[in-house]
């Protein structure tokens, strides 16, 4: 109890939102208004990759097709013969080699672009806005569903999420850069935290699958090594280093302060949210410290 007073204490300080944690499936830690919706920013990839187990399992989608069998183009310079080549499977890796200008780049997404060409598809990992972005194009064509009216119904209902509505989700279209839409998900801290005690339990819910196991254990294995802007990729999850001594584990982080964690084994899920409507403040060294007392306090 006093480490986790310590921790509201430093939650406070740092500038913190809100913080939820869950130790198989009850809360052990508060803070802040838990059903505040903030911007997501990049943890809609794993919200995407959830749908994107569910409709591969029901045969509405086949990760092995290519950007040339799907008619995946991009305006002015338009894709080549070799990045048309690219699967599925590798935008999921973000292993594209499609260095396409994307909607919804951070600068530093944009300064560490790799050269059109510079890498075939499946053989390098390059964190890539392009790839997130036409994974959702290709959702749609394929299912026929909206993602956010898709979330809704095969994910945010079923899992009893208290505050989403699909009308708090935006497309961002940057018609001169790509004609592929970011997707951006405002959630709150308590929505989040049930969606990842959803990957904690691997996909069931009160005694129904919602997402396969297998797809979980598939997205969440390690596909790609860590680079300079983080740990090993799996499918639209970071996947935290066996060094870090708390088993098998995955994450995924939203302009570097926002952070959905999810440890299995040990039965907890951490949610960090930050007002990224307003001003702030707040490393990401800080956020660590935060959940490293908060997980230390749970033994």
């Amino acid at each position: 109890p006093d480490t986790l007073e310590r921790a509201a204490a430093y939650a406070e300080e740092i500038g913190s939102a809100a913080v939820l944690v869950l130790e198989a499936g009850e809360v052990v830690f508060s803070f802040g208004d838990t059903a505040v919706k903030y911007p997501c920013h990049s943890i809609r990839k794993p919200f995407l990759g959830a749908l994107y187990g569910i409709y591969v399992d029901r045969g509405a989608i086949d990760t092995a097709m290519s950007l040339e069998e799907l008619g995946i183009d991009d305006i002015p310079p338009s894709l080549t013969p070799e990045e048309k080549r690219a699967t599925i499977r590798d935008l999921l890796m973000s292993r594209s080699g499609v260095y396409h200008e994307a909607a919804g780049e951070h600068p530093s997404m944009v300064k560490g672009r790799p050269e059109r060409g510079s890498h075939p598809p499946g053989s390098f990992f390059y964190y890539n806005n392009w790839d997130f972005n036409a994974l959702g194009t290709i959702f749609e064509q394929l299912t026929g569903k909206r993602i956010f009216a898709s979330f809704h119904e095969d994910i945010a209902v079923p899992i009893g999420m208290e505050d989403f509505t699909f009308a708090d989700c935006s497309y961002s279209f940057e018609r001169p850069k790509s004609r592929h839409p970011a997707y951006f998900f405002r959630m709150s801290t308590r929505d989040m935290a049930r969606f990842g005690l959803l990957y904690q339990q691997y996909g069931r819910w009160e005694g129904r699958q919602i997402v396969s196991e297998q797809w979980i254990r598939r997205s969440t294995a390690v596909r790609s090594g860590g680079d300079t802007a983080g740990d090993p990729y799996g499918y639209l999850w970071r996947v935290i280093p066996g060094e870090a001594g708390v088993g098998h584990g995955f994450y995924h982080t939203g302009l570097g302060v926002h952070l959905l964690a999810v440890l299995p084994e040990r039965k907890l899920v951490l949610v960090h949210r930050v007002d990224t409507d307003r001003d702030f403040d707040i490393r990401w060294s800080e956020i660590r410290t935060l959940m490293e007392m908060i997980v230390s306090a749970r033994g």
